[in-house]
């Protein structure tokens, strides 16, 4: 059975129309990048369903376990990717519970994988974010700079960055601010710092409308391509990764701030994560936790000296 069957191709059965409707049942939960994202999940599970002559209305709890155990031991996802993808198939069963297709969930008890307390995704150090940043800032194209500018300084997501406009931009307070989008279409006001701006403003011109960041054809950048512009980047400025990928900026955005000191509450509201534990996950994994310990003042270092002489001298 097709799991998002075209319209035209053929005449459907009523399972297909049953499927159907409780596939846009479940998405009209959501809207904007969020439905993508579900359809996106959910698709593969529908199409996983049709590979082994499955209805989807008619599982069991083995047969989400197999899906699992497929996406774990043949598509070799990882922990937390696992996790999401089985969190989109309970909420798709969940509804159907609610709307009484189905009496009980056969996703309910099926064990989901642990994830690591800790982010898989590597930061930048601070070096090495300085030779990228210089390197863009360098470059000739312009949308370089901006690209990490809005990335590493400014924290935003991929989409958010490549979804802005030049009528994005405006003025609050005093302070240049970005109207940004972000997930659950929420949309903020995110205040740009000096460097920031100057970045944007190389990267606009005297543009008036259209999107901030442009590829190489000078239409809007899109995730791959701002991929292909990091990895560049990264190469040019001698910055050795075993995967480059603009989350990674993100990442080093987070770590920089919890490296310098700042509040977790405070890091938490400038990367706009709406729980403090997704925080925590960058936390674990910031080089703050491979860095060595800091030098000690002079003044305080003979202080130890003689402490640790007198300790030594002292009778047991």
């Amino acid at each position: 059975m097709a799991a998002f069957p075209t319209p035209g191709t053929r005449l459907e059965s009523p399972g297909d129309l049953v499927l159907r409707a409780a596939v846009a049942a479940y998405l009209g939960r959501y809207r904007g990048l969020t439905r993508q994202h579900s359809e996106s999940d959910l698709r593969v599970f529908l199409r996983w369903c049709a590979d082994h002559d499955l209805d989807p209305l008619t599982a069991v709890r083995i047969d989400i376990e197999r899906y699992v155990r497929w996406l774990q031991d043949v598509r070799c996802y990882q922990p937390s990717t696992v996790s999401r993808r089985l969190s989109i198939v309970t909420g798709f069963y969940r509804v159907r519970v609610i709307d009484g297709i189905l009496q009980h969930s056969p996703a309910d008890y099926v064990r989901r994988p642990t994830v690591p307390a800790e982010s898989p995704t590597l930061g930048l150090g601070h070096l090495q974010f300085e030779a990228l940043i210089t390197t863009a800032r360098l470059s000739v194209n312009p949308n370089d700079f901006a690209l990490i500018a809005l990335l590493g300084l400014l924290g935003l997501r991929i989409f958010e960055a490549c979804g802005s406009n030049i009528t994005d931009l405006g003025e609050e307070h005093g302070h240049r601010v970005l109207r940004v989008r972000g997930k659950g279409c929420k949309v903020v006001l995110v205040p740009l710092p000096p460097a920031v701006a100057r970045a944007i403003e190389r990267a606009v011109g005297e543009r008036v409308d259209g999107p901030i960041l442009r590829n190489m054809l000078g239409g809007r950048m899109d995730r791959h391509a701002a991929s292909r512009r990091l990895r560049h980047l990264a190469a040019a400025a001698g910055v050795r990764m075993p995967r480059m990928h603009p989350h990674m900026l993100r990442h080093t955005f987070v770590t920089t701030m919890l490296d310098a000191g700042v509040s977790l509450r405070d890091v938490q509201i400038a990367a706009r994560h709406a729980d403090p534990r997704t925080t925590m996950r960058y936390a674990r994994a910031g080089p703050q936790q491979s860095r060595p310990p800091p030098e000690l003042h002079p003044r305080r270092l003979h202080g130890l000296r003689n402490l640790t002489r007198r300790l030594a001298t002292m009778p047991r």
